[in-house]
Parts: C-alpha cells; sequence; structure tokens
C-alpha cells in the first residue's frame, strides 16, 4: 500500500479529525490519488486550499501522489507574499460576487446591504449552486463542507460562525471585503442596483411623515421598493462601521 505524509497548516486543522490536528500524519493513498482527491478524503474542501506543497515543491490539484511523498496544505496567506509561488488557482476572479447555500439568507442579505452582489434563494440545490458559480464566476460561501468539495466550484468559503453578523465579519475578515463595500447601494430584496428618486416621486409612494421629514430616496426598480435613510438605515450603517476603513 502506498502512503504519503500530510500536514494541513492554520485554520485547516479544524477541518481534520483531533488526532491528526497540527502534526504531520501518513495517510494511504487511494488508487491514482491526486492531491486533491486525498485533500477533499481527509476533510477539507478544496476550497479553502491555497497553496499545495509536494516534497517542498508546489503544485496544482491534479498532481498524482506517490508512495513516500510529503505534502504540505496551506490555506489563504495574509502576511506572506506567496507570488512567486503557484497557487492552486489559476486566475483571482475580477469581481467578487457571492452566491449563498439556502442556510445563510441572513449573511446574504447582509453582504448585499454592504453592497456585495449576493445571489440567494432558500430553494437552492447544491446542484444549481455550483453551476451558477460556474458560469457567473462567483464565490460560494456554505457550511456544507460537501457542497465546496464539488469540482466545478472553483472559489468557495467554508463559513464557520453562526450568528450572521459574525459570519459578515468572517467573511469581511478573510476576504478582506472592507475597501470593496459600497453599504446601500443594492436592494436588499432583490440585489437589484438601487437608483436615486426624485422627492416629489417618493412622495406619492412613501407614509405622508417619511415624505415631509427626508429628502433623499432610492428605489430598486425591480421590486418598487423605496429606501431613505431613517431609523433602519442608521442601525445598518452602525452595524457595519466597525468593518469598513475610517474615512
Amino acid at each position: 500500500m502506498a502512503t504519503a505524509t500530510f500536514r494541513f497548516y492554520e485554520e485547516l486543522n479544524d477541518f481534520l479529525v483531533p488526532a491528526r490536528r497540527r502534526q504531520s500524519f501518513s495517510c494511504t493513498l487511494a488508487r491514482a490519488a491526486a492531491t486533491k482527491h486525498m485533500i477533499e478524503a481527509l476533510g477539507v474542501p478544496h476550497t479553502e486550499v491555497e497553496l499545495v506543497l509536494v516534497n517542498g515543491e508546489s503544485c496544482d490539484f491534479d498532481r498524482q501522489l506517490r508512495d513516500g511523498d510529503r505534502v504540505a496544505v496551506y490555506p489563504k496567506f495574509e502576511a506572506l507574499d506567496i507570488t512567486p509561488l503557484l497557487r492552486v488557482r489559476e486566475h483571482p476572479l475580477r469581481t467578487v460576487r457571492f452566491v449563498a447555500d439556502a442556510h445563510l439568507g441572513g449573511l446574504a442579505r447582509l453582504l448585499r446591504m454592504s453592497g456585495f452582489d449576493t445571489l440567494y434563494d432558500n430553494h437552492f440545490e447544491d446542484r444549481a449552486i455550483a453551476e451558477i458559480a460556474a458560469t457567473e464566476q462567483r464565490i460560494v460561501l456554505s457550511r456544507d463542507r460537501e457542497l465546496l468539495k464539488r469540482r466545478e466550484i472553483t472559489h468557495g468559503c467554508y463559513v464557520h460562525a453562526q450568528r450572521s453578523a459574525l459570519q459578515l465579519r468572517e467573511i469581511f475578515e478573510r476576504l478582506d471585503l472592507a475597501r470593496s463595500a459600497r453599504p446601500l447601494t443594492l436592494c436588499l430584496h432583490c440585489n437589484t442596483p438601487l437608483r436615486p428618486l426624485d422627492a416629489a416621486l417618493a412622495g406619492a409612494r412613501v407614509p405622508p411623515a417619511v415624505a415631509s421629514r427626508y429628502r433623499r430616496f432610492s428605489t430598486c426598480d425591480s421590486c418598487g421598493r423605496i429606501y431613505w435613510e431613517g431609523s433602519h438605515w442608521r442601525r445598518m450603517r452602525a452595524m457595519l462601521a466597525p468593518l469598513l476603513p475610517a474615512s
């Protein structure tokens, strides 16, 4: 039986059984096993991996493993510049766009609130999410490891936190979203860009007290909802403030 030695680093250890965390361990190789197959067989979705070294040399997910290989697997690097090395994905996504699975509706809404194009439908099946991610070049957000292991998904994030606000902070920090955020520019319900609405036109469609108090409005052309800078707007701004760069 062929075996290889594996070592996973940083947060990738969270996906391993406790006995294998933060240490090297030997594992029997499946026949004609590629790095992607073995990494995921050990419990780590390939979307969480940024760099794989086999015997000290960088490789992609299709590298066939052989008896005696030493495999080091790394997550996204934040402090170390690895641009001279081969990452497992050829290109980053040009535009940060998301598709969230059925269990992350709250996070999807908060990402839209932050200005990030985020598709969500609680009836989305895994196959539909994978197809959307592949055809529209979207990052998959999920708490389902098996979904993130699908080969057609090239960019994804396993969401560790369980509460929506903490999930938002996690994604902001992991993907360094702060400077890309455009708060309150998308409809929270339709994911459609909002456009300014003249106060006179808004006045006929909002409560009289709102029309008399506010002068700045925006609207969604998909659903017709109207937004203004009321108490709900202020609460959303307060939620986002700690995540955004100081102005």
